[in-house]
């Protein structure tokens, strides 16, 4: 799994970034954010963000850079990344794995 500190990670929006833990003193911890999924493109791993934070989890969704500004969704530079800390990252893949079996029970509908 690929991991990045908070430090290094642009979520690309305006929010505050409350998920970084402070101490009394006001020194700050960095937070170490994993790799959870990977997503053909940038919008379904900005859903699955979405999907996570409703959840109360913190997340983040992110593509790099060239594969952003040419608007890539295939190969290396079109895969988008969903993050979330590492104290979060079990539960996270466990209400993925819940939403893919609900996926699944419902395509026999079709």
């Amino acid at each position: 799994m690929n991991s990045l500190t908070s430090g290094s990670l642009s979520s690309g929006s305006d929010q505050e970034d409350d998920d970084e833990m402070t101490t009394g003193s006001g020194d700050q911890k960095e937070t170490k954010w994993e790799v959870v999924t990977k997503t053909a493109g940038l919008a379904p791993a900005q859903i699955i963000a979405q999907r996570l934070e409703t959840e109360g989890i913190p997340a983040r969704a992110w593509q790099e850079g060239a594969g952003q500004a040419f608007g890539l969704t295939v190969g290396l530079l079109g895969d988008g990344y969903v993050m979330v800390p590492e104290n979060y990252l079990d539960q996270a893949k466990a209400i993925l794995a819940s939403s893919e079996e609900f996926d699944e029970s419902n395509d026999d509908d079709l």
